[in-house]
């Protein structure tokens, strides 16, 4: 292999060929913010213009390094004419780009890599569908306005998004990464795209981050998070990003990789405008939700059928659409009351949780209007979910109150005769939840029926004997047929008879109720 440049190479570009061979950065800044700055409008003459294929063919075919040297790309403020195309290309050399300008898209599609890292650097689309690297794929601060592809791509560890701004190709798409598998973490925190960031079915090893994220869906295309039936080795971030060392910083990640913002620190919230989807995700560790979801018409955040051993939704500000939590599956539900979005724009049939963790109040009227706002059609099994995790929690009075809500929302449901007859139990004994309820009717009959029978002493059964007559121990007895007081030596007749006759039934109806609330409490004891 020649160790000289091939003929007809510029000086720059044979500059760059010696700086590959000695694995030396090749820096053509000029050390002016204005000038260096790769999407501002200064032009950069010869002296920093290379051809795309003096690259691939440097990446492709490249020189023996220098003895004692490792080859490498690694270049800044570079001008790169002409596409470059290393589709289908073996590239085993590391190569890192800073604050560089691409005049054509990049074709990367079916190549093999080690590292690849392009930092501030201004690319029209980068086409890398079924790129493989054993290393890192870095996008950071890059703006791609024509967006990019990385379907069914394999990256060895992490792909690195940060702070890079992406538009949309012609069917309303920045990122279309459908089937990518990364081996370790997916960061794109801050990012913004003005697109469908589109992962369907992929497969993150470790994290993936959108903290801070700003995705604009296309008019064309109302989704702006496509992640069905994303698989994800620890934990999503849909959350909030510190401010904090992310201005001016011009490392890879910023000072505010993987951490939380504090709760009074100022911070960039995930927003999504437009719709998005979660439907059969599974998340190994969580999926932590607090960002802000501007809806319109008919636009869903779709969490439908997820799998999670743990959900936080905890947004600040209620989405203006719908969620959907239809047939999903989580272990630690932690919310709060004001994150869930009102008039009916829940969806909550047939999802399953396993404890609450409300962050911040959340009280059992607050869940019953949780579930009742949920949907236009009554769900029992919506109530018994929730009445199970408050059992589990120990919150039997509440699981009750659930229940007894319950009872209620399915009157409205029935016809007109059974809505009476539950309007009456509902009165009465509360469905059987209001056992108190069902004391204090007993307490009334006790006391109507002795002013009656104290004025209206009835016959003894047998003439020629005289009972002691007591009218409160009489209905008392009564009411509780159970219990003898020793007052069954009368015999009423008329009027009295049927009123004794009701006592007996009410007080089956109502002790009842009373003695199932008391072994209630005693079991709970």
């Amino acid at each position: 292999m020649a160790e000289n440049a091939p003929e007809g190479w510029t000086d720059t570009e044979r500059a760059l060929w010696e700086a590959f061979r000695e694995g030396e950065v090749f820096d053509r800044r000029c050390g002016q913010d204005d000038i260096d700055d790769p999407f501002g409008d200064a032009l950069w003459g010869p002296g920093r213009t290379v051809s795309a294929e003096v690259l691939a063919h440097l990446l492709l075919a490249g020189p023996r390094p220098t003895a004692g040297r490792v080859a490498s790309l690694r270049m800044s403020g570079v001008y790169v004419t002409g596409a470059l195309n290393l589709a289908g290309g073996h590239i085993d050399r590391y190569v890192e780009m800073r604050g560089c300008r691409f005049e054509h898209k990049i074709l990367i599609s079916e190549a093999s890599a080690t590292t690849l890292r392009m930092v501030d650097c201004l690319v029209p689309r980068l086409e890398a569908s079924r790129l493989s690297t054993t290393g890192d794929l870095h996008l950071a601060r890059c703006r791609i306005p024509d967006g990019i592809r990385l379907t069914d791509a394999k990256i060895g560890t992490d792909l690195l998004l940060n702070l890079a701004v992406i538009g949309g190709d012609r069917y309303g798409r920045a990122v279309s990464a459908d089937g990518i598998t990364v081996h370790q973490d997916f960061e794109a925190e801050r990012l913004e795209t003005r697109g469908e960031l589109s992962v369907r079915t992929a497969r993150i090893g470790g994290r993936f981050s959108l903290r801070g994220a700003q995705l604009h869906a296309d008019p064309q295309n109302r989704v702006c998070l496509n992640a069905v039936r994303l698989n994800v080795g620890h934990t999503l971030y849909l959350t909030s990003s510190a401010d904090g060392g992310w201005f001016g910083s011009r490392s890879y990640y910023g000072s505010g990789y993987g951490q939380s913002p504090p709760p009074d620190a100022p911070s960039t919230p995930f927003r999504a405008f437009g719709q998005v989807r979660l439907s059969d995700a599974r998340f190994e560790a969580a999926c932590l939700i607090s960002g802000e979801f501007h809806l319109e018409g008919d636009d869903e955040v779709s969490l439908r059928r997820i799998h999670t051993p743990e959900l936080r939704f905890t947004c600040k500000i209620r989405p203006t659409g719908t969620v959907s939590l239809s047939r999903a599956r989580v272990g630690n539900l932690v919310d709060t009351s004001e994150a869930w979005p009102l008039g009916k724009h829940l969806r909550l049939t047939g999802f399953v949780y396993e404890n609450l963790r409300p962050v911040g109040p959340f009280t059992v009227r607050q869940r019953i209007a949780w579930l009742e706002g949920s949907a236009v059609e009554f769900q029992p099994e919506s109530y018994e979910q929730l009445a199970a995790a408050l059992r589990r929690d120990g919150a039997d009075d509440d699981a009750r109150e659930v229940l007894y809500a319950k009872q209620r929302r399915r009157q409205e449901t029935l016809p007109l005769p059974a809505r009476i007859w539950g309007r009456v139990q509902d009165v009465t004994v509360g469905y059987g939840y209001r056992p108190g309820r069902a004391g204090l009717w007993l307490l009334l009959a006790w006391a109507l029926g002795s002013i009656w029978f104290a004025t209206h002493q009835p016959d003894p059964l047998k003439a020629d004997e005289k009972p002691n007559w007591n009218a409160v121990l009489y209905t008392l007895n009564q009411l509780l047929p159970i219990i003898d007081l020793n007052q069954g030596a009368w015999n009423p007749g008329g009027t009295s008879q049927w009123i004794s006759a009701g006592l007996v039934v009410v007080g089956w109806l109502l002790a009842s109720t009373v003695v199932a609330g008391a072994t209630r409490l005693l079991q709970r004891g």
